[in-house]
């Protein structure tokens, strides 16, 4: 016996016996979010405290996300420098910011940008000017190495892998039939209205507030969809984007996903397939931190403009411009910032309770909007997982049935194809599909680390049996109110809001020397929306200031 085969049987032997080491504990926490300063502002614990400092600046943003980030961009391209952006976090970019585990970057939360069409030119002008678009030879090409390497997603389902996250395997010709009828009315229904992002370039039409006044889900039954596969990849679609099932968002919502995208092709359409790894899906832009890359870009040039740890309390029209109380964490006292105009990039539900004596237009949207809260949890593994059979380690990995929506590999982009250890990034949404949002909520702060940490090794176990003795660390971050849900009306409500208009598009929405921005003013928050949003509120601003 070779000395290589008796290690190897010795090995196997010890493991036989029971003496193989048990793997070491899981460590983690929860990560990303201070509750408490969120919480702070909630309770109006700091509103009493007097300023101990007043500040003047031209313009204020208060709130660090995309879209106050995009504002800060506009205004330093219009020449205005002298501003004060206000966030409450440690870093800014909102719920598109990154993170470490274990020294490997990972996203904390949004984690990939569809390569933009035409009707999103802010976005495709950040990404020109980022060196991720250039024109070659008369048209526009994209960074490759930023985009998504193929293969770009697979689903987990009856026991093994395949390609593309539409059910297919062992699925009847019934299913298949309704995959090929669901894709042509979304063909016909993207002829008969234009749906597009960001939904500031569109105009509200008849058509489009039919849909928006049902939900997703009785517009499937009425028009005879009742397949349980495509239901079910229907569902995690709206859950994905939106945070909430077929059951809680509109038509107009449910179809829009597709129709202002990439449309939804049939198994078989000569136009491609949803599962087609040849060409996948339109391009997909991301990161091993995810979206974090971008907003990392968008803060680089800020510099002393950058307020991190500013919690705003307060916001008032006065004679002579606008004022902002901010708490700052650092000194721990509050700061007055005198400004001529104040862009508020907050979501809705903040920017009423800080707002002092709020516009009708603002106390209509913080009616009308709900939350979807989120959690992300990075895993880090040792090694390399085994693999079950079927399609290869994706980009996107989901499990058919489950509540979570599957993870990510923040090593996927790496050049080196070398197996080694990784990061994992899992989403759960526990928005209203199979929970109520406040009982989401409730359990998302009641509940501990390693109760989340339980049910991600569990529905994780299904396809990798082996992942629970690879993960070291567990980091998880929560969000609260993540995203707005579009539910039935919400378009109605909110959708026709407009100042300054151009060429039928609208502008941002505008009460005296406030300019709102945020993601909610469109019904749903992904980075087209709220960037495209930020940079017209920031353009205004620069040219009213």
């Amino acid at each position: 016996m070779q000395r290589r085969e008796f290690l190897g049987v010795a090995a196997g032997a010890l493991a036989l016996a029971g003496c193989e080491a048990p793997p070491p504990p899981i460590e983690g926490g929860f990560t990303g979010i201070d509750v408490t300063r969120g919480h702070a502002m909630r309770d109006g614990s700091l509103k009493s405290a007097e300023p101990a400092t007043v500040k003047r600046t031209r313009v204020v943003i208060a709130g660090g996300g995309v879209a106050g980030l995009a504002a800060a961009r506009a205004l330093r391209l219009a020449g205005v420098d002298d501003f004060a952006l206000l966030e409450l976090e440690d870093t800014a970019g909102g719920n598109a910011r990154g993170g470490v585990v274990n020294g490997i970057a990972c996203p904390l939360g949004a984690h990939y940008l569809p390569v933009p069409g035409d009707d999103a030119r802010e976005v495709q002008d950040l990404l020109e000017e980022l060196g991720l678009r250039r024109r070659v030879a008369g048209r526009w090409e994209y960074d490759e190495v930023t985009l998504c390497h193929s293969p770009q997603e697979r689903l987990f389902l009856h026991g093994e892998w395949q390609d593309g996250l539409l059910p297919m395997h062992g699925v009847n010709d019934a299913t298949l039939a309704q995959y090929r009828k669901f894709a042509q009315r979304i063909d016909a229904l993207q002829h008969a209205a234009h749906f597009a992002i960001p939904t500031l370039k569109v105009a509200i039409t008849p058509e489009l507030l039919a849909l928006d006044a049902i939900s997703f889900q009785s517009w499937l039954d009425s028009e005879g969809f009742s397949d349980a596969q495509l239901r079910w990849y229907l569902d995690y679609c709206c859950r994905d984007d939106y945070g909430a099932g077929i059951g809680q968002v509109s038509a107009w919502a449910g179809i829009h996903y597709f129709a202002s995208r990439h449309g939804f092709h049939a198994p078989g359409d000569p136009t491609g397939s949803v599962n087609d790894s040849s060409p996948e899906r339109d391009g997909i832009l991301t990161w091993p931190e995810g979206n974090g890359w971008l907003t990392k870009q968008l803060a680089r040039p800020l510099g002393e403009r950058l307020r991190t740890g500013s919690v705003v309390t307060r916001i008032a029209q006065v004679r002579d411009g606008v004022e902002v109380d901010a708490w700052d964490a650092a000194s721990k006292s509050m700061v007055r910032w005198q400004a001529e105009h104040c862009i508020v990039a907050l979501p809705v539900f903040i920017a009423a309770r800080v707002v002092e004596n709020p516009p009708e237009v603002l106390k209509n949207a913080a009616a009308h909007v709900r939350y979807a809260p989120w959690l992300v949890a990075n895993i880090h593994l040792r090694g390399p997982l085994a693999d079950r059979p079927g399609a290869a380690p994706s980009w996107d990995n989901v499990i058919y049935g489950t509540r979570g929506l599957g993870y990510v590999d923040a090593r996927h982009q790496a050049l080196d194809p070398t197996p080694r250890g990784t990061v994992l990034s899992w989403y759960r949404p526990l928005g209203p599909s199979g929970y109520d949002a406040d009982d989401g909520r409730k359990l998302l702060l009641e509940r501990p680390w390693t109760g989340w940490r339980d049910d991600l090794l569990a529905e994780l176990s299904v396809p990798h049996p082996d992942l629970p003795s690879l993960v070291s660390r567990v980091e998880i971050t929560r969000y609260g109110h993540a995203m707005s849900i579009p539910r039935p009306g919400l378009l109605a409500q909110i959708g026709p809001q407009r100042s300054a208009p151009d060429a039928g598009h609208r502008g941002s929405v505008v009460a005296g020397r406030l300019s709102f921005a945020h993601a909610d003013w469109s019904g749903y928050s992904i980075f087209e929306e709220a960037f495209t949003r930020g940079h017209v509120a920031g353009t205004e601003a620069a040219a009213a200031a």
